[in-house]
């Protein structure tokens, strides 16, 4: 059952606010309108992009009726953490699997990340972890913020590494989901994040080829070091 329809059988409805990610893209949000309901953005984790559930408790209110949980590009959410606030302010919580995640090889893609982690310098590789399933390779261009992102991005695709942004835009900032609000690590996740090519038994020679492209556009766009 899809999340609208979970919302539905829940009895969110007018009145309500859902706690959502705005690091995301607009499925949840456009959901939880479609049932007359406020969506709330809250921030999200700088190095898992899974909800902070510090910043959840402190965006609850008294009209708030439930939280959509996500487990973003593959990485587990802190799934316990935001039962026992729910169960704190009587919140519904709902678990949110992106589209494809049921259909990858983690084996694979998490070899994969593996040799990425190892030899990439010229991007800040994703915070791994056992139960990563690396549905996306998301890694990180910081430097002067979106110019330094951006010009990675077009140089890398001229060179032939089909690399995308996660979220061009995070969603308090689209139209009909604008919300004057403060989300810092969501605004530098949006402005510094990439997605990587990694799918499924992705050849080595592809592999070696990626980090050659990326270590190379690094001194382009001058990286800080990583330590």
């Amino acid at each position: 059952m899809d999340t609208a329809r979970l919302l539905r059988a829940a009895g969110i409805g007018s009145g309500d606010e859902v706690v959502i990610s705005a690091f995301d893209g607009p499925g949840i949000a456009e959901a939880v309108l479609g049932l007359g309901a406020r969506p709330v953005f809250a921030d999200i984790d700088p190095y898992t992009y899974n909800l902070d559930v510090a910043h959840v408790a402190s965006v609850v209110g008294p009209g708030t009726a439930a939280v959509v949980v996500g487990h973003r590009f593959g990485r587990p959410a802190p799934l316990g953490a935001v039962r026992e606030l729910g169960e704190r302010y009587g919140l519904l919580v709902l678990e949110h699997h992106e589209a494809g995640a049921e259909r990858i090889v983690p084996t694979a893609r998490a070899e994969g990340a593996r040799y990425l982690d190892a030899r990439l310098r010229g991007v800040v590789p994703p915070r791994g972890g056992a139960e990563h399933k690396y549905l996306r390779y998301v890694a990180r261009v910081p430097g002067n913020g979106r110019p330094d992102r951006d010009a990675f991005v077009r140089a890398a695709r001229a060179k032939g590494i089909n690399c995308r942004i996660p979220v061009p835009t995070p969603l308090h900032r689209l139209p009909g989901f604008r919300r004057d609000v403060c989300l810092p690590a969501t605004e530098d996740a949006v402005a510094e994040t990439l997605a990587l090519p990694l799918g499924d038994g992705l050849p080595k020679r592809e592999l070696q080829r990626l980090v050659a492209v990326c270590n190379a556009l690094g001194g382009v766009v001058r990286l800080p070091v990583r330590s």
